[in-house]
């Protein structure tokens, strides 16, 4: 019995948003979300760091802490973690066989992120945990994860087009699904967005009466410190995004600190050094030579990624490989750059794109490019690729990125 066995049945049941399923799950099961006080992070990038960083900083300030997260790089483990460690197998496989046997009962089926994100409330009620740290998986206002009705605060880090196909084709359709996680009288911390979206959430804070900060990106100082209002720190995690998403993670904080809860200042400074977050801006050594991998699968991230390798001051190899769904034009415009080389793959066990139809769409957005080929899979590119004397980027897709760290982990 393994934990892709229990969760398989379930993914032919695709994504389909709504509450009523989770609901009645997590109602047969106790309703152990009742049990966990929340931070409720959403948004289209970022979220995943300012979970990274919140849960790292409550760590060290001496709570049980909760963090879910999604999607996972390599095993369904790193979603579920207390205190930063992910939960074992025994422990996910017992409570996924509870789920299981609940399911049963149920006249609809539960989709595999409703049933993963009820054993993530099963387990952390069981963890007495003293709170958790949750990301929205899809949107907002219909993720699995929209259950509760008093976080302790709710985060929107970004608004850009991403999931446009579920969520709705403009920024303000987005923008009303991400603010379906702004509670009745619940603090809210809101990151810089577009006028649009902006517009969105003032009338969604004014109809719910939502104590709001709206957050600017810290102040860079040197390499890697920052300061956000009074709080100088340092920043380990590379662009100039985390210059947003850190200040997002401390606004929060001082949220929790109003509220009572006891987070020093030296905790704050120690928990950001810690903070880790793989697959984003990470270097990481494959046979011998530095390379930077980076999910980058939307616009806003790509333009972030290329911002970041604009400093490098090097000539570029990229290796990418994208889903389907993505939005292929705007990630090749955001990124590439005459006299680039690219190397095209598909994402193993996806949704890939053809990396034939990526190429050709590459060449149209750049004719520039010193090179532009297509391999059939990841590690005969990667090969290719870094025996050149050009700086390798691997990029395009969060699971391409997991599917790399998956292998070189136990190379």
């Amino acid at each position: 019995m393994n934990i892709n066995y229990l969760l398989e049945p379930y993914q032919h049941f695709g994504i389909n948003l709504g509450l009523e399923r989770i609901k009645k799950l997590l109602e047969k099961l106790g309703n152990p979300q009742d049990f966990v006080p929340i931070i409720h992070v959403g948004g289209t990038n970022g979220k995943g760091s300012v979970c990274a960083y919140l849960s790292t900083i409550l760590t060290e300030a001496g709570y049980t802490v909760g963090r879910y997260i999604s999607p996972h790089l390599i095993d369904w483990n790193e979603r579920i973690t207390v205190n930063l460690k992910p939960i074992s197998d025994s422990d996910l496989i017992a409570i996924l066989q509870e789920i299981k046997s609940v399911i049963e009962t149920l006249e609809e089926t539960p989709t595999q992120f409703e049933v993963i994100t009820a054993a993530t409330w099963l387990y952390f009620k069981q963890k007495k945990v003293d709170l958790a740290v949750m990301e929205v998986g899809l949107g907002g206002r219909l993720d699995a994860t929209n259950v509760v009705d008093n976080p302790l605060v709710s985060v929107i880090t970004s608004i850009s087009l991403e999931h446009w196909q579920r969520l709705g084709p403009t920024l303000t359709d987005i923008a009303r699904e991400k603010a379906g996680i702004l509670k009745p009288n619940c603090p809210a911390i809101i990151g810089e967005v577009p006028l649009e979206a902006e517009t969105v959430f003032l009338n969604k804070i004014n109809q719910l009466n939502c104590p709001t900060k709206w957050v600017k990106p810290a102040q860079k100082l040197g390499a890697n410190f920052a300061k956000y209002q009074d709080i100088e720190y340092p920043l380990p995690l590379l662009g100039a995004m985390q210059l947003s998403n850190s200040a997002l993670a401390i606004a929060s904080l001082k949220i929790l600190q109003e509220k009572g809860w006891q987070i020093s200042e030296e905790a704050i400074k120690l928990g950001m050094k810690k903070t880790r977050w793989l697959g984003r801006l990470q270097w990481v050594n494959f046979q011998g030579k530095n390379i930077l991998i980076d999910g980058a699968h939307n616009p806003a991230a790509a333009q972030y990624l290329r911002e970041y390798t604009d400093s490098l001051n090097t000539k570029i190899s990229w290796v990418m490989g994208m889903l389907s769904t993505k939005d292929h034009g705007d990630i090749f415009k955001a990124l590439l750059r005459p006299h680039d080389e690219l190397y095209l793959v598909p994402v193993p066990d996806h949704s890939t794109a053809k990396p034939e139809d990526l190429a050709m769409l590459a060449r149209e957005i750049c004719p520039e490019l010193n090179k532009c080929e297509v391999g059939e899979d990841l590690w005969s590119i990667l090969e290719v690729a870094t025996n050149n004397n050009s700086q390798v980027i691997l990029c395009g897709s969060l699971y391409l990125i997991g599917h790399f760290l998956g292998k070189i982990k136990y190379l």
